[in-house]
């Protein structure tokens, strides 16, 4: 996946100046920011999640291991 240089940035930060104007810039940044802090808190929550789940499942398979051979 290419990388987004200096003349590309520059022209999509001159584009959402023309779509939105300068009044709506700052609001639409906000809304951006908001959403990628939501999604990070998101995929940390579920990463842990499945971090617990995962680490709850090593622990009970000796138990079960165990009371198969029984």
């Amino acid at each position: 996946m290419p990388h987004i240089g200096a003349p590309e940035l520059i022209l999509i930060l001159a584009l959402a100046l023309i779509i939105f104007g300068p009044g709506k810039l700052p609001d639409v940044g906000k809304a951006i920011g908001k959403t990628i802090k939501e999604f990070r808190r998101s995929s940390s929550e579920i990463m842990t999640d499945v971090e617990t789940a995962a680490s709850g499942e090593k622990k009970e398979d000796p138990q079960l291991i165990k009371a198969a051979k029984s």
